[in-house]
């Protein structure tokens, strides 16, 4: 038999409309009494089912998390229990003989066993502040999309503004886009239109919006040009909202924008707070951050053998705004500790596993950061490691590694031996022309 953990648990199975809860209550003899109810997904159903758990004196409650549908359940209960919430990928009952009640007693046998992993279900504040950012990045996604919709637009009107412009949107380009509209088919002058501290000349930009904009398209891009403007309103808005809410968390970002990448928009350092939030008790060390954050290989291997080394999908909120930032870092001169190991990494494994690691460097400065609560420092990457006995080359290899790195040898005496073959033909031709 397993051993079990908690003598009185309850495992819940959510649904839209229903949820199906039982408790398992074990006694001095490892003897386990299940107690089985239904309640609605109503607020009202929500508070019977936290009276029904009382009842029975059961604090213990583990559930998976299907979809929205756990939100509103972990809301009600997590005030009078320590609610446990799990990825379905550790709760999957067998197939065959499976029901929405044995689906419930299945968790609350696994959870009584200790089988299930808990999920990181940061606090109220942090949960609250993920909402506003992730649908600030929706808000940007679209933004982007209609951005290119309007760009289409342009194109196939053959007004060539994105050759002449770095930001079609901006404000003489937006100003010339308003008056084609305003007066389609006519020829105009863009030197009124044109900023004065614009570097492209003005006769390129004439050329430019020597185009004709049918009807059609004239309507689609009206409308694709109000829609950027309504998203630009909201999606300011939300940034209000998101910096109100990041008040009481000021400290903690401070330390957090002296990350090289982190420095230049607030927002940055934000989107990570609001992941992994400001406690970092959570994670044991960092590279349990690192792994939660699916930036770290996977554990694949069966007989010897490692059959995948991919990273996981977690993290799907945080890691591309990781990649981004390393992207840029690699690039930079200010900050040779992520240079340097990308530039080892890559002559290895490639960039993408590189620039991954990268990542984890990152993840792995925050965390240091946000336990020990202070700045960044990159001692701990600069710091000398001895070359290892196995990694000593031979002459012969040292050359041929530097030829494969794009190197050209040259040998010191050859070159001293050339110059004293020229210094003696010098010297003859003198003697006999003198």
């Amino acid at each position: 038999m397993f051993k079990i953990f908690r003598k009185n648990c309850c495992g819940l199975d959510v649904h839209k409309t229903w949820i199906f809860a039982c408790i398992g209550i074990t006694d001095a003899n490892n003897l386990t009494v299940y107690k089985q109810a239904r309640f609605s997904s109503f607020t009202k159903g929500l508070t019977e089912l936290s009276d029904w758990l009382g009842s029975f004196h059961c604090s213990d409650v583990c559930m998976e998390s299907s979809g929205k549908y756990w939100i509103p359940v972990f809301n009600i209960l997590e005030k009078s229990c320590n609610v446990t919430l799990a990825h379905p990928k550790y709760t999957k009952p067998r197939k065959g003989n499976k029901t929405d009640r044995k689906d419930a007693k299945w968790i609350c046998n696994l959870f009584m066993c200790d089988m299930i992993r808990p999920s990181f279900i940061p606090p109220e504040r942090i949960r609250h502040l993920r909402d506003l950012v992730r649908y600030r990045t929706k808000l940007t996604n679209m933004l982007t999309g209609e951005k290119n919709r309007a760009q289409n637009c342009l194109t196939v009107s053959n007004l060539k503004l994105d050759g002449v412009f770095s930001d079609i949107f901006g404000k003489s380009s937006r100003s010339i886009t308003d008056y084609i509209l305003d007066h389609p088919g006519e020829s105009f002058d863009v030197t009124p239109f044109v900023d004065c501290h614009c570097k492209t000349p003005i006769p390129e930009i004439q050329a430019a919006v020597d185009g004709a904009i049918s009807p059609e398209q004239a309507i689609k891009l009206r409308q694709c040009l109000t829609h950027i403007d309504e998203l630009d309103a909201h999606k300011e808005k939300i940034e209000q909202g998101i910096l109100k809410i990041c008040e009481p968390f000021s400290d903690c970002l401070t330390l957090l924008r002296t990350v090289p990448g982190f420095d230049h928009n607030p927002l940055t350092a934000i989107t990570v707070l609001s992941e992994i939030g400001y406690d970092m008790a959570v994670f044991p060390s960092a590279k349990h951050l690192a792994s939660w954050a699916g930036c770290c290989p996977r554990n694949d291997q069966s007989g010897g053998k490692v059959k995948s080394t991919r990273i996981s999908r977690a993290g799907s909120n945080l890691k591309p705004l990781l990649v981004q930032v390393a992207n840029a870092l690699v690039r930079s001169d200010k900050h040779p500790e992520f240079k340097e190991r990308y530039r080892r990494i890559k002559a290895r494994r490639g960039h993408k596993k590189a620039i991954i690691a990268i990542c984890r460097m990152l993840l792995t400065a925050i965390w240091n950061i946000l336990k020990k609560m202070v700045p960044y420092s990159p001692d701990g990457f600069l710091s000398s490691r001895p070359v290892h006995s196995s990694k000593i080359l031979t002459t012969s290899q040292a050359v041929n590694l530097l030829k494969s790195r794009g190197y050209i040898i040259k040998d010191e005496w050859s070159v001293a031996a050339n110059n004293y073959k020229c210094f003696f033909a010098i010297l003859r031709w003198f003697v006999c022309y003198a």
